[in-house]
């Protein structure tokens, strides 16, 4: 639980973070909880996932970090993890808000014509051609959703592209403040753990590729992830196998090998601890939800 002097994480605005499955979306419209924010979203991140937010109509005040804007309906952002946003809106106001997992939005980024480090905030015409196409792509994306939820996930993730392509080509990306040197540790830990979780590092050794303290890293790590530097480098390694286990049919004990475990046996029991399966299982599951 945040205290008043933290920017809350949320999973969706309202529910507290969690882990998020391979592959993750969500699709709702700000009015679906109207109930809990009235128009009024306070500042708050999420650590795990990116949002792409369309005003279809109404108007209000965002906000991204420190900048500001006073918008009238059409108007999109893309806002990364862990970067801060919120709103004010009239009361017919209304949005459709995409969800995406990072490991999600790492997989389309080599084919999406937008900087998706960056947070992006853009206001357009109805009448223009590109908010037109916008605009017809994220209704297929919400009805993709209603109709099939996250088993869409190949369609969906083909449209999104489309979508922060379309946003690249309009323009207006927002200057992270520099002066958050914790969110700027934290994110360039994460970048070293996905080229490194596999060799099982000690702190130690992001701590000195960083050029940094142990205290000072772990403090970056916990206030942009919620996690230790050792948690998150296991939850990396857990998320890799969750994809090898989804996506291929390589064995159990190949892919144990592939994240940096020596013993299958030792593997099979931190995945069972983490998740409540054992590998097998979490697949032939995952797998049948998906057919």
């Amino acid at each position: 639980m945040a205290t008043r002097n933290e920017v809350p994480n949320f999973f969706v605005y309202g529910e507290p973070s969690r882990s998020l499955d391979v592959g993750f979306l969500h699709v709702e419209t700000v009015m679906e909880r109207k109930t809990l924010h009235f128009g009024h979203v306070s500042p708050h991140k999420h650590p795990l996932m990116g949002q792409i937010t369309y005003w279809f109509q109404g108007s209000g005040t965002y906000r991204i970090e420190d900048e500001t804007w006073n918008f009238s309906a059409p108007a999109v952002s893309f806002v990364p993890s862990n970067v801060v946003h919120g709103f004010d809106v009239e009361e017919q106001s209304d949005a459709i808000v995409v969800s995406v997992s990072d490991d999600m939005l790492k997989a389309i980024a080599p084919q999406v014509a937008l900087n998706l480090d960056l947070p992006a905030f853009l206001t357009g015409q109805p009448a223009d051609p590109v908010w037109a196409k916008l605009s017809t792509l994220l209704d297929m994306v919400a009805e993709d959703y209603r109709d099939r939820g996250a088993e869409g996930e190949k369609v969906l993730s083909g449209l999104i592209s489309v979508v922060l392509s379309l946003m690249g080509r309009i323009g207006g990306h927002v200057a992270l403040p520099s002066t958050s040197a914790a969110v700027s540790l934290g994110l360039a830990l994460r970048r070293l753990i996905d080229l490194h979780y596999r060799k099982d590092w000690s702190v130690g050794a992001y701590v000195n590729l960083l050029a940094t303290t142990p205290h000072l890293l772990d403090k970056a790590a916990r206030e942009v992830f919620g996690l230790s530097v050792k948690e998150l480098t296991l939850e990396r390694r857990l998320l890799e196998a969750k994809r090898l286990l989804m996506f291929t049919v390589r064995s159990v004990e190949d892919i144990a090998g592939e994240i940096g475990f020596e013993d299958p046996a030792y593997f099979s029991r931190f995945f069972r601890k983490r998740t409540g399966e054992a590998p097998a299982a979490w697949r032939r599951r995952h797998l049948q939800a998906g057919s």
